[in-house]
């Protein structure tokens, strides 16, 4: 199993009011998962991931990434973890501005403990696998929004990580570059990759997949003989999803 979720909770307090963003979620992803969370903004998709991603610490449940319990790990031990384990990307552009391309792809390696070794030609070789090769000397404020989402996908993918999350990729994307980074994602998936995606818009959802609502920080999975595009759409619509 590469990741157990139990019984998660996570609160938060506005106005003076407590509230729970995500409210005793409880989920399975095995090697070779494609599971997709789909729901509206404000649901709780950010949050789940932030905690599975030991960005943030659960109030209530379990988390076990790889056989590994992530409480009560310091910040050091959770970043080699992360650094090692999982590929995240996260929402919107995250590359940095003063660095190239290909140096964006390049870093999480060299931020591993003990990674001195040259890493190019992986990085060289990601970057070709997602189309965008040709830009590794460019600069993020040099490329379009798709192109941005590719090379924070081949970054991800730097360290050979046990999982992938994803975290809205498909967001502020023309239909044309949504369907690519779809199509991208599904061919990491096909080569033996984990994956894990939030998204609220029904164009990224794999009909195919193991598709999870998720509404008022509350996580339920679809049932197989549910997952049609008129039953999925009805559902979704009720979420608040973007159709």
């Amino acid at each position: 199993m590469v990741l157990q979720i139990s019984g998660l909770r996570r609160y938060f307090e506005r106005g003076g009011t407590r509230f729970a963003a995500v409210d005793g979620v409880n989920l399975d992803v095995k090697e070779g998962d494609f599971v997709q969370i789909v729901g509206r903004s404000g649901s709780g998709k950010t949050t789940l991931l932030n905690l599975v991603t030991g960005l943030l610490m659960p109030h209530e449940g379990d988390i076990v990434l790889m056989g590994r319990h992530l409480a009560g790990q310091d910040d050091r031990k959770m970043s080699m973890m992360r650094n090692a384990w999982v590929g995240y990307i996260p929402q919107g552009n995250s590359l940095l501005d003063n660095f190239s391309i290909l140096d964006n792809v390049r870093l999480p390696y060299y931020l591993s403990v003990g990674s001195r070794d040259d890493i190019t030609g992986r990085a060289d070789y990601l970057l070709n696998a997602v189309g965008i090769g040709h830009l590794r000397e460019m600069y993020p404020s040099q490329l379009s929004g798709g192109e941005q989402r590719r090379a924070a996908i081949a970054r991800a993918l730097i360290n050979s990580p046990k999982i992938l999350v994803a975290d809205e990729p498909t967001g502020d994307l023309d239909v044309a570059s949504v369907r690519t980074i779809m199509a991208l994602l599904h061919r990491i998936h096909a080569a033996g990759m984990t994956v894990l995606l939030v998204t609220h818009e029904l164009d990224a959802v794999n009909f195919g997949r193991r598709v999870c609502l998720m509404r008022d920080g509350r996580l339920r999975e679809l049932s197989s003989d549910r997952l049609n595009r008129e039953n999925l759409v009805s559902e979704l619509s009720c979420a608040g999803a973007t159709p």
